[in-house]
């Protein structure tokens, strides 16, 4: 994870066609980004890893008739090793006026933006213990997004009554495109304070808790949030004549939780079915995940100009509200998912980007089980069986960077989405509902047994969950990541009728071990077999109707699905 979809199978092509990147702006192409900024998750220089970064305070001045901001930051940072220099990724199009040290104004000949990471020479080495303060002002116009949210930056639109509205969606090139930061996955600020300085008539919904609004002269008004543990990516602009819904949820755990909505005028009616998918949607991932992270905040949706993003607490959403034969709207509830893998659970590393995208895409066919029961659940997942493309490994295991994990040409792209939502089917039908949640709460909140106030916000990478797979199953699970996560080929299962038995193997790219037991039903009895050594046998009556995993469970290579994913594609126009 971009328009009408009537039934559930146009829907998941549609979202596929989506992050593939195949609806393209015919607007004027923004300036180019340096590799740099470009690069989402550039390793961190020796003087960022010897800081906490505790506290961002960021002002934004926003001029939407010029498609232009002013930037005020200060970054509190905490010294863990000497340093006499520091840097912080901020894009070149938005041209520094002033750093200042702890108040201290440093001369522009002592600080430099070649190529999107400023590096400032501070003006005395700083000592562990000791705090930095690092002021930034700058303006410009920000980058442009042409293709929000695949194509990262601002997006300057219109309300239907002609009225600013206006977003930020920068997750694949990350928070330098529009605040002083450091663009990795692995930092999150300590609290974010945001003032938004908007037209007066506008609002602007941000990340966190609400601290109230302030003037700005005689035509302005500052929104003011607070937000904790963010990530760099979701921190984000939402700006319009939004009207808004609020209500509380009190949740299974005691505590009580603000909800809200803020959608464009005149959506009353629409607005209102789709606040009404919160509250149970919210108790669903409460009961089968855990606690929602941010229960002291709120939950937070608002209406955007594209598609979606997981801005924390924050959600944007834009899917025109469009009926699902479901019964619920699918983008909404795959970007609240992100609130538990995306933003409490964190991943150390793009190369790790499946923790989010594969658990967030799992959700959907889940809460359809949760509601409707087997069924819609089945044929959920069959929907996202055909778009898997096979052509890399969903995990490396070296550091990427964004933009190779989601480029289809150098990475698993979509299959960190529908791949790694099938392979999740596999592994709970494997390990059983108790093993599989247990793991599953591990990896986001670090413990089994979580309620509010006993944990923290966290990163965790493909080798933990395999850890907490194998110590909740008690079963050396290894072999089937390797096969499934670490190989870019789907298993093979060959079988064979001589006589009255019928022979299954399994065959895997570079021959990786794979018992992976099968069900077969024989003229309607089910029987499982263990496939030791990747090779079973049953006995089958020469006149027995047979058939291999009657209640797929398993996700294996079938060259039906690839002709039918390849045929498909085929039938897209060419690009001009």
């Amino acid at each position: 994870m971009t328009r009408s979809t009537r039934i559930a199978m146009a829907l998941v092509l549609l979202v596929a066609a989506i992050a593939a990147g195949y609806f393209v702006s015919k607007s004027k192409k923004p300036p180019e980004l340096t590799a740099w900024t470009k690069g989402s998750g550039q390793p961190l220089t020796a003087e960022q890893q010897s800081v906490t970064f505790t506290h961002a305070d960021l002002t934004f001045v926003v001029h939407p008739d010029d498609k232009s901001i002013d930037g005020r930051s200060m970054l509190d940072l905490a010294v863990n090793k000497p340093i006499d220099k520091i840097q912080f990724d901020l894009d070149r199009e938005l041209p520094i006026s002033a750093i200042t040290v702890n108040g201290q104004q440093i001369a522009k000949d002592k600080w430099s933006n070649p190529e999107g990471r400023v590096t400032v020479a501070l003006p005395a080495r700083f000592n562990p213990g000791q705090a930095l303060h690092l002021g930034v002002e700058y303006s410009g116009k920000p980058h442009v997004a042409l293709n929000a949210p695949w194509d990262g930056g601002f997006v300057w639109s219109k309300t239907p009554q002609g009225a600013p509205w206006i977003a930020t969606a920068v997750e694949g090139e990350g928070c330098d495109l529009f605040w002083p930061c450091f663009d990795n996955s692995l930092v999150e600020v300590g609290t974010v304070d945001l003032h938004i300085d908007v037209p007066k008539g506008l609002v602007a919904p941000s990340n966190g808790r609400f601290l109230g609004t302030t003037q700005s002269g005689n035509d302005r008004v500052v929104w003011n949030w607070r937000a904790k543990n963010p990530n760099n990516y979701a921190i984000a602009l939402n700006i319009a004549p939004y009207s808004v819904i609020t209500s509380t949820y009190k949740s299974r755990f005691g505590n009580t939780i603000p909800l809200y909505y803020w959608y464009l005028p005149g959506e009353d009616s629409k607005a209102r079915l789709l606040f009404s998918e919160f509250k149970p949607t919210l108790e669903f991932f409460e009961r089968v995940i855990g606690p929602y992270p941010w229960g002291n905040e709120k939950v937070g949706v608002v209406e955007t100009p594209h598609l979606g993003m997981e801005h924390q607490t924050v959600n944007a959403y834009g899917n025109e509200y469009k009926p699902a034969p479901e019964g619920f709207d699918w983008l909404f509830q795959h970007e609240f998912s992100h609130e538990w893998f995306g933003n409490q659970l964190t991943n150390r590393d793009w190369d790790d980007m499946w923790l989010h995208e594969g658990f967030g895409t799992y959700m959907q066919p889940l809460y359809t089980q949760y509601r409707l029961g087997q069924m819609p659940y089945d044929a959920y997942l069959w929907k996202l069986r055909a778009m898997v493309a096979n052509k890399y490994p969903i995990v490396s295991g070296h550091h990427q960077l964004e933009d190779e994990v989601y480029d289809p040409k150098t990475g698993p792209a979509n299959d960190i989405y529908y791949k790694a939502a099938l392979m999740l089917h596999t592994l709970r039908g494997l390990i059983g509902d108790t093993a599989f949640f247990n793991a599953t709460r591990r990896m986001v909140y670090g413990r089994v047994d979580p309620r509010p106030g006993n944990f923290t916000t966290r990163f965790g990478d493909t080798n933990e969950f395999v850890r907490d797979v194998n110590e909740e199953s008690g079963r050396d699970l290894t072999w089937f990541f390797d096969v499934y996560l670490r190989s870019a080929h789907l298993p093979q299962l060959v079988t064979t009728q001589q006589g009255g038995t019928l022979d299954l193997q399994w065959k895997t790219q570079g021959g990786k071990p794979f018992p992976m037991p099968v069900d077969v039903s024989v003229n309607g009895q089910v029987q499982t077999v263990p496939m030791t050594g990747g090779h079973g046998s049953i006995a089958v009556p020469a006149d027995a109707h047979w058939v291999i995993d009657p209640t797929s469970k398993l996700l294996r290579d079938s060259p039906a699905i690839d002709r039918f994913r390849d045929w498909t594609a085929a039938q897209k126009p060419k690009k001009s």
